[in-house]
């Protein structure tokens, strides 16, 4: 969901060459792209850096600055150091293939907002609006590649799930001022999201949070780290191949099969929730049940209570979005939007079936 942007891009390039010099001595922004539009999460200024190198040759790199939210938040409390953090972690200790993390700010004298510089990775993203099944270039590519496209995806997840949250020193990603790590705090965390995103109705959110409470299984196995918006909307790719995993603002502890979740449900979402079919070459979802079932190395447990989080949460997410819509004059205050919208009537469906 695009925001209104009203940063000069003159002023921007100029004020990040300066920072940039302290990194990069002598270097020049030639162009930077700052879009019309920007996320709710995060802003992101595309821009490539000349600089002369040691031995008098010129460098050059095509780098991406993330700047903190600065004009609306779609999270309470957004976690940009500690989106930072993780990615540099996981840059420099894992082979999970995140953009080459360079610098970070944290003072907002700069930019207006800490920000930190990462390496570009070049590649395609799969599209939300208009959503991938509906219209884009996945619908332009060979099944064989939407196939390569969804397994890669789901193999990185696998080995996220893997990675030793101790020796990696991932515990910073909890949230116990939420409660016990897993469910009992993200339950808790949404239910505080859900009231401060919007002062409206919410009814099959709310209904859905009963649900969730009243059903909550147990996870007996350690905590793992988990993406947060698993998706391969959230991955750059080159010929079916990723190249980068973004976003990992909403990282946490808990149990694997959350993260598993939000990957069908957010795909589900943008075919079922819209209307639309899935396109030919992606696997179902009892695939690929069955094959991360054969990465995790154990069946997984209440899938169908975690698609009901994972509603749960988007819709909490939805809410938030609509909000911000009757913010920016889009929307009367009296529209329905915040909650009723695809995802709410996709979570509706899927609560009756869960009685």
């Amino acid at each position: 969901m695009p925001v209104p942007e009203q940063r000069d891009p003159e002023i921007t390039r100029r004020a990040l060459a300066g920072w940039l010099d302290r990194h990069l001595p002598g270097v020049r922004i030639p162009r930077m792209d700052t879009p019309g539009t920007s996320g709710f999460s995060n802003e992101t200024l595309i821009f490539e850096a000349v600089w002369p190198g040691e031995d008098g040759a010129g460098r050059r790199e095509a780098l991406v600055a993330r700047v903190a939210p600065i004009n609306y938040q779609v999270f309470p409390e957004p976690r940009f150091a500690d989106e930072y953090r993780l990615m540099r972690i996981l840059d420099a200790h894992t082979d999970i293939p995140v953009p080459p993390i360079r610098w970070y700010e944290p003072s907002a004298e700069p930019l207006g907002a800490p920000f930190y510089v990462m390496g570009r990775a070049e590649g395609r993203v799969p599209t939300d609006m208009p959503p991938y099944h509906m219209d884009g270039w996945v619908t332009e590519v060979p099944p064989g590649e939407r196939a390569a496209m969804w397994w890669s995806t789901l193999e990185i997840l696998a080995r996220v799930h893997r990675l030793d949250v101790d020796a990696l020193g991932l515990d910073f990603v909890d949230r116990p001022e939420w409660g016990a790590t897993g469910l009992q705090q993200r339950l808790n965390y949404y239910e505080h999201y859900m009231r401060w995103a919007y002062d409206g109705p919410q009814e099959v959110a709310q209904r859905a949070l009963g649900w969730l409470r009243a059903n909550r299984p147990d996870e007996p196995d350690p905590p793992v780290l988990l993406w947060g918006d698993a998706r391969i909307g959230n991955v750059v790719f080159d010929d079916g191949e990723p190249r980068a995993v973004l976003d990992w603002e909403t990282a946490t502890l808990g149990a694997p099969e959350e993260d598993l979740a939000w990957f069908m449900f957010l795909d589900r979402h943008h075919s079922d929730g819209i209307g639309v079919p899935r396109l030919p070459g992606f696997p179902s979802y009892a695939e690929t049940v069955a094959r991360y079932e054969e990465l995790l190395g154990r069946p997984v447990r209440d899938l169908a209570y975690y698609e009901v989080l994972s509603g749960f949460k988007f819709a909490v997410i939805m809410a938030r979005v609509g909000q911000a819509m009757i913010d920016f004059g889009w929307i009367e205050h009296e529209n329905t939007f915040p909650y009723d919208n695809n995802c709410t009537r996709l979570l509706d469906r899927i609560l009756g079936g869960s009685r």
